[in-house]
């Protein structure tokens, strides 16, 4: 009995869902009262979350999806993050409504209501498919918050598609359909261009198999094959994202251009700032593969502390460029997301005379969290640090929430691992590696960053309304979150950091 009484005790007070806990009841005391309806509903959300992820993490309970090995369920955070950061987003909102620098027209309520049916209803057959089709490459919680930010990407995008329909449809005495806030061209562009790719798989599925098909008959050796199925894929490629992602932004937004004549624009109209950008990172870029690739074939590092200095490179490459060309670092970021997304293809798909060639070269980089099947560390690292930025575009009264995830992963991570690594003796818990010296420290680094940083914003124009003790509270939180998690912390940290600093 005295067992039992232990292990439920032990199994239900964990430090992750004490974070997580008192992360979202930050986020439901700074809610206004005219969204006390979504109080009320994350706090049922909460609930639910935790009740299923404590049934889920009990002995010999069944498995029904092969997991991330070595991870715990995540359920809890997978299912509070997205909702949580959205609310503090509304929260955000909120205070640009209550000075009318903000203006949002919402959606009818029945059609709000269906909506929320088929986003949830996508969702959980997106995350069955997910954990099925790359078995033991994500916890639960993972592909919920990958599974949920994608259902949320495309559904955006579906109705941004209806409403345009909408209005071409009916005349303005039948009040077509009006949605969302209005979009830069930047945005509508990195929209078109990764949705177009993360579909491209699915349609190049059906594309190869009628090719094999119409060569079944004739006798081609295998070399034949295998560059003609390259031939393939680059060629329906190009038309997709040429011909087809083009003309759906032209048609929801007004580019007057071609896209893609649009972006060639859009950078040389400030070329000196912009091309000496690129000159940097490329540089920097090559050098810091090269140099980490060969120590990480020679090297007796542990591969999870070298890759932390990929983490200070994301420092060396955004910072400057989030302070004086974040426009510019919007665009950035979705060209180099597309690039990985295109790379990551060619290497699942194993494309001639690449796929091979990528394959051995991301290797160099991998470590228990990857696998040969999907490789996902540079991608959360590319995204932990551009979702805060693109979150905050438009109306941001927050100087230092797109830099959430530069400051979180690129100084506050990293520094967390080194001196744990180096310095490290008290252990959060007896079978984790995290020490506590290691998450003072990044706590610490973070906070000196912000000290500097906001006098450098300051003097930029930025009106600084961020108090140090709300700030104290969100470096700290999203340390300790990081310090007991054990999910992918490139993805929840800037989210999980991000979402404090819009209260």
């Amino acid at each position: 009995m005295g067992t039992v009484a232990s292990f439920t005790t032990s199994s239900f007070f964990t430090g992750e869902r004490a974070v997580i806990i008192f992360f979202v009841s930050l986020v439901l005391c700074s809610l206004p009262f005219s969204l006390l309806s979504h109080a009320l509903a994350l706090s049922f959300l909460t609930l639910a979350s935790l009740f299923l992820e404590i049934r889920f993490e009990t002995p010999n309970s069944p498995s029904l999806f092969p997991t991330r090995p070595g991870a715990s369920s995540g359920i809890l955070l997978g299912a509070l993050t997205p909702p949580a950061v959205i609310l503090s987003k509304m929260i955000q909102l909120s205070r640009g409504l209550s000075f009318g620098e903000v203006k949002f027209e919402d959606l009818h309520p029945a059609l709000k209501l269906s909506w929320f049916v088929c986003h949830g209803l996508a969702a959980v057959r997106l995350i069955q498919h997910f954990l099925r089709t790359f078995p033991s490459c994500a916890s639960i919680g993972e592909a919920l918050l990958v599974t949920s930010g994608i259902v949320l990407y495309f559904g955006d995008m579906l109705l941004r598609t209806m409403a345009k329909l909408s209005g071409l449809l009916m005349s303005s005495e039948l009040h077509p359909m009006k949605y969302g806030i209005s979009r830069s061209e930047i945005g509508t562009f990195i929209q078109g261009l990764l949705l177009g790719l993360l579909l491209y798989p699915l349609a190049f599925k059906y594309i190869i198999q009628i090719w094999e098909w119409s060569i079944k008959a004739a006798s081609a050796e295998a070399r034949y094959k295998e560059i003609g199925r390259s031939l393939v894929f680059f060629a329906s490629l190009g038309f997709v994202m040429i011909v087809i992602v083009p003309s759906w932004m032209q048609f929801v937004q007004e580019f007057h251009m071609h896209p893609i004549f649009w972006v060639l624009s859009f950078v040389f109209s400030e070329p000196v700032k912009r091309l000496s950008l690129c000159l940097y990172w490329v540089c920097v870029i090559c050098f810091s593969v090269l140099r980490f690739y060969n120590i990480s074939k020679s090297s007796k590092i542990e591969r999870i502390l070298l890759r932390k200095y990929y983490h200070l490179l994301a420092v060396l490459m955004f910072l400057p460029a989030l302070i004086f060309q974040p426009k510019f670092l919007n665009l950035a970021f979705g060209a180099a997301l597309a690039v990985f997304l295109t790379l990551e293809i060619i290497r699942v798909w194993r494309i001639w005379p690449l796929g091979q060639l990528v394959h051995q070269f991301m290797n160099a980089f991998t470590d228990h969290r990857d696998s040969d099947l999907l490789i996902v560390s540079h991608f959360s690292l590319l995204l932990g640090c551009a979702l805060p930025i693109w979150m905050s575009s438009g109306y941001n009264d927050r100087p230092l929430a797109p830099f959430a995830g530069i400051l979180s992963l690129g100084i506050g991570d990293t520094m967390a691992s080194m001196v744990g690594h180096k310095y490290g003796v008290l252990r959060w818990s007896k079978t984790g590696k995290k020490t506590i010296e290691g998450t003072a420290a990044g706590i610490t680094s973070v906070l000196a960053a912000c000290s500097l940083l906001l006098p450098l914003l300051a003097s930029t124009g930025y009106i600084l309304t961020q108090h140090w003790f709300s700030l104290l509270i969100a470096v700290t939180v999203s340390g300790l979150l990081e310090a007991h998690t054990a999910q992918l912390d490139n993805a929840f940290i800037p989210l999980f950091f991000y979402s404090l600093l819009c209260l």
